[in-house]
This record gives C-alpha cells, sequence and structure tokens, in this order.
C-alpha cells in the first residue's frame, strides 16, 4: 500500500477519491492533481506531473482525445513570504452520463 492507504467504502463513508472530486457549474465532476498526488502518497508534486504525462500518453494511446479527460489549469498559491504565485494544476476531468 502507499503512504495514504485507499481503501472503498461502503455505507455512509465517502472514499478518498469522494472527498476531493469537485464539480463545476454545469455538472461535470473532475479532481484537481495537486489533490490526487496527496491521496496518492506523493510528497512532492513535481514527482505526480511525470504520472500525469504517463497518463495523457496512454489516454492518447488509447484512441481518446486528451483534451477530453485533462485540463491544464493555473492556480495561484501563497509561499511562506507571501508571494503569489502561479502553480499548474492539471485536473483530470471525468463527463458526466446524462
Amino acid at each position: 500500500m502507499m503512504a495514504k492507504e485507499i481503501v472503498k467504502t461502503t455505507g455512509g463513508h465517502a472514499s478518498p477519491f469522494e472527498r476531493i472530486r469537485k464539480v463545476n457549474k454545469v455538472g461535470n465532476e473532475y479532481w484537481e492533481s495537486r489533490d490526487l498526488a496527496d491521496v496518492l502518497g506523493y510528497t512532492q508534486y513535481r514527482n505526480f506531473e511525470a504520472v500525469i504525462e504517463k497518463a495523457k500518453l496512454s489516454c492518447f494511446n488509447s484512441g481518446h482525445r486528451i483534451e477530453d479527460h485533462f485540463a491544464d489549469v493555473s492556480k495561484m498559491v501563497e509561499t511562506k513570504q507571501r508571494k503569489q504565485l502561479g502553480k499548474a494544476e492539471a485536473p483530470a476531468k471525468k463527463k458526466a452520463n446524462n
């Protein structure tokens, strides 16, 4: 198991992935890569970025459009020196089934 144990839960308990799930204005659910990295036990985000690139390549090699499943976005974060920096964020998207 990884640093943070991932378990499927039942009943009223949400899985770690459900707890970090986001929903946009039109009802599509997505997960931000920084949240996923934490749940999956990555202590440094830069180590997770390579995983994202591999996932994008697998998506493409499976005949899917990367743009349909990954969105490159930036998020402002405040540093210890109180400076705001733009940090890359690559949320994994999942289309809602309608």
